[in-house]
């Protein structure tokens, strides 16, 4: 009797410890099924977060050593000469060439922009009162047109010691064998104490003798 009702009072408490691990199972497999959702949208955006879209730009060129800007004002230079042809030699005559000893004391700028009066554009191109001057007797390297950068280079230090021997002193214009050149300029040899100062930038590596070739200045 005593077996029966000790049976009898432990079923109520049986039914609730079934009811409670059924609560427990039915708890975690919600909370292993919010597991794995959680654990696929984290995997979804995995590599979105480790490994994020990038906009592929085309590197640039690499910088070449040299641009040559002067390009296009060579290539008109090279295609007037195509045109015109080697200049006709003319006599040495008119307002640029009737004085032979005609010269003094000047003071030479560098030329820029604008009006040119009294300055010297390059190693052998200088305007003297408004006229254009050719120096007859040298080839100097290209400032307007180079090659190179040493050109370039070389160009403006003729061009600096042209200006400082045109301002040492007194000069003299001693006319060509022909007044002008193709391009219009007057053509003159220019002298100091009958010396050519070409002679100078020639010796020193800044110019070379007229007609024997241009060189490399590169």
């Amino acid at each position: 009797m005593a077996r029966r009702f000790h049976a009898f009072r432990s079923q109520p408490g049986s039914r609730r410890t079934r009811h409670n691990r059924v609560v427990s199972r039915a708890t975690e497999a919600r909370i292993s099924t919010l597991a794995i959702l959680l654990a696929l949208l984290a995997g979804w955006n995995l590599n979105a977060w480790l490994w994020p879209e990038t906009t592929m730009v085309p590197s640039a060129a690499a910088p070449t050593a040299w641009s040559d800007p002067w390009a296009v004002s060579r290539q008109q230079r090279q295609l007037l000469e195509a045109q015109e042809g080697p200049p006709a030699p003319i006599a040495a005559t008119g307002s640029a060439a009737s004085a032979p000893g005609r010269g003094g004391s000047f003071r030479f700028a560098s030329c820029a922009g604008g009006a040119r009066y009294t300055c010297v554009v390059d190693g052998d191109t200088f305007w003297l009162e408004g006229q254009k001057i050719r120096v007859a007797d040298i080839d100097t390297p290209e400032i307007s047109s180079p090659r190179c950068d040493a050109e370039f280079q070389l160009g403006q230090r003729a061009k600096q010691r042209m200006q400082q021997l045109l301002n040492a002193g007194p000069i003299a214009l001693e006319p060509a064998d022909r007044a002008t050149d193709r391009y219009g300029r007057a053509l003159f040899r220019v002298t100091r104490n009958g010396t050519s100062l070409g002679e100078t930038l020639v010796g020193e590596g800044l110019a070379v003798w007229y007609g024997g070739g241009k060189p490399n200045w590169c």
